[in-house]
């Protein structure tokens, strides 16, 4: 168990080190904070991918178009028969008028008038389907198709399939960009406290002749790495925080049709998650580098 007195001169190892090395201290803070600026703007950047996707996604609807020869009973037997579905979120109808009222609205800046120009409605009643999980889509639209009494099934065949596609890569792509940020933040913060570690070999290895624990070696370098970690990621934060904030309120100006992340609830998660990816990156890169020094 750690007793206050170690604890002190834990802490104050800690502090002569930084102080002793400076500029190293200073190489090695802004390492980090470089390194965790580029991290959290990749993780800001997926997370807004991800969520722009599900927006895309969530406007998927399936259009199922009905027989211009049922009855009114039938058509809402229709209704009855897509809403048992399973994964239907909605069904909402369209009789043949709205349906020309709305692809009027359409073309009201054409100056077109549709019923002129194309005389009887030739649209049919139809039914909007909305699915609880984008993904069951296809599934719905090709169970909706065989049903009597719907005679054609839209849903954007082949734009769709292309869309999941999209967003399954981009996903993947977005977690491995952030796994290859965080081994390579890992790897340099390792490189930068290996020298300050490097400087104190001789040190390290008169505790060790003297029956000095691992651990008792450890924790001075532990709370040194902590310290430059954190200080990194707490600028890094700075930065991020404003730069963003920067960039949500020009965009949400210029380009107020694109989701972005703004909720300060989720944003604070974020700088939180990334403080204590600084810090727990700072221990790593302190263990990986002082355990081959142990081996004496």
């Amino acid at each position: 168990m750690m007793n206050i007195k170690n604890l002190t001169y834990f802490f104050r190892e800690a502090y002569t080190s930084l102080s002793r090395n400076r500029l190293l201290s200073i190489a090695t803070v802004t390492t980090m904070a470089i390194c965790i600026l580029i991290l959290g703007a990749a993780v800001l950047m997926t997370i807004n991918a991800d969520k722009f996707m599900n927006r895309l996604e969530s406007d998927l609807e399936i259009v199922a178009f009905l027989d211009s020869s049922l009855s009114k009973s039938q058509v809402t037997d229709i209704k009855g028969d897509i809403e048992k579905l399973s994964g239907v979120k909605s069904v909402i109808f369209v009789s043949r008028e709205q349906a020309l009222v709305n692809l009027q609205t359409k073309f009201a800046d054409k100056n077109y008038d549709l019923v002129k120009t194309i005389g009887k409605n030739p649209l049919p009643d139809s039914y909007e389907v909305k699915a609880q999980n984008p993904q069951d889509v296809v599934n719905l639209a090709q169970q909706i198709n065989k049903m009597p009494g719907i005679y054609k099934v839209n849903y954007g065949q082949g734009v769709v399939e292309r869309l999941f596609q999209v967003t399954k890569w981009v996903r993947i792509i977005s977690i491995g960009f952030i796994v290859l940020l965080t081994m390579g933040a890992v790897f340099l913060i390792a490189t930068t406290i290996r020298l300050a570690i490097f400087a104190r070999r001789k040190e390290i290895y008169l505790m060790k002749l003297i029956g000095a624990t691992d651990w008792f070696i450890r924790w001075p370098f532990f709370i040194e790495g902590i310290m430059l970690g954190s200080m990194g990621s707490l600028i890094s934060i700075l930065l991020l925080s404003w730069g963003y904030g920067s960039l949500v309120s020009s965009l949400q100006t210029a380009l107020f049709f694109i989701p972005l992340v703004y909720q300060q609830s989720l944003l604070i998660n974020i700088y939180l998650s990334l403080f204590a990816t600084g810090a727990i990156l700072g221990v790593l890169g302190t263990y990986i580098s002082l355990n081959r020094f142990l081996d004496v």
